[in-house]
């Protein structure tokens, strides 16, 4: 008995139609697919172009900050000098004797617009950085020319006999090849703050060669100290730490931010230690020669 064509599979037109009606359905759901994709396509070119222009906003207002605050500081700094020059007249007695109670009041007016030509001075220093106008010259020049430029110029300003002062020798390379400016402007900002906050006891400032080729210049007090939680704050814009003597003793909170930007222009860093209550040691480090011709040394300040 022979067996013929079965019975129950579908004729090949129904088999064909079948067929079409599938690669139809894929058809269909590849253009919905390609659709979908050249729809999202057009929401991540919209997205780029909004953070494109959003960046290009922030870049125009952090423009304006700094042109805002560099023409403010610039703009302050002539009454500034004006009254200084006014209270070092009186307390110099130029147009006559002061009483006591005049004097302590002319003091004060001196050292508070003192504190404020400091801030002005903080603000003018952070616009040109933002702005990129400062230019880093650096030099050949001597450790101890350096140290011996700081010492000087802070003893007029140790007042407290319950706080020394103490420049270590220089260990290792004596020579550097930097902006020295830049360099002093960083220390003189640790040393500032040493003081400060130091009521009793020493601030003591070294400097030592690493092994690769660097060199790191350190501050350290047996000041108040900074908890930990500050840590990560404390050399960033108008930061300022939570303790009686730090509200007692206000400053604009930029010395230490601006320090930071300084060291990165000279090629280093900035690092502090600090436990509360038992002192701090602020620290910058730096190539012992910048390179010359290199990124660091050509670009302005960004």
């Amino acid at each position: 008995m022979d067996i013929g064509p079965d019975s129950t599979a579908p004729p090949a037109d129904e088999q064909a139609a079948g067929l079409r009606a599938e690669l139809e359905a894929r058809t269909q759901e590849l253009e919905a697919l390609r659709s979908e994709l050249d729809e999202t396509n057009r929401g991540v070119l919209a997205l780029y172009a909004e953070l494109d222009t959003q960046a290009q906003q922030l870049r125009q207002a952090t423009e304006l900050k700094s042109r805002f605050l560099a023409y403010m500081s610039h703009e302050f700094r002539t009454p500034i000098a004006a009254i200084l020059s006014l209270s070092r007249l009186l307390l110099d007695r130029v147009d006559g004797p002061l009483t006591a109670e005049q004097e302590k009041q002319v003091g004060f007016i001196q050292s508070t617009i003192s504190e404020f030509g400091e801030m002005v001075d903080d603000l003018l220093d952070l616009a040109k950085v933002e702005a990129g106008r400062v230019e880093i010259s650096p030099e050949w020049f001597e450790l101890v020319d350096l140290f011996s430029a700081l010492r000087g110029m802070f003893k007029p300003v140790l007042i407290n006999p319950d706080v020394t002062l103490v420049f270590e020798e220089p260990k290792g390379s004596s020579r550097l090849y930097t902006d020295d400016k830049k360099l002093s402007q960083i220390l003189r900002n640790f040393i500032s703050n040493a003081l400060k906050f130091t009521l009793k006891g020493e601030v003591r400032v070294s400097a030592v060669q690493n092994g690769d080729e660097s060199i790191t210049f350190a501050v350290a007090d047996t000041g108040i100290g900074i908890a930990r939680e500050f840590h990560h704050a404390i050399f960033q814009d108008f930061a300022q730490i939570d303790s009686p003597i730090q509200k007692r003793l206000r400053g604009t909170g930029l010395g230490l931010s601006l320090s930071k930007r300084l060291a990165e222009l000279l090629g280093g860093s900035v690092a502090l230690q600090s436990e509360l209550g038992q002192g701090s040691t602020f620290s910058v480090t730096v190539p012992l020669q910048l390179p010359t011709g290199g990124p660091v040394a050509e670009e302005r300040v960004s």
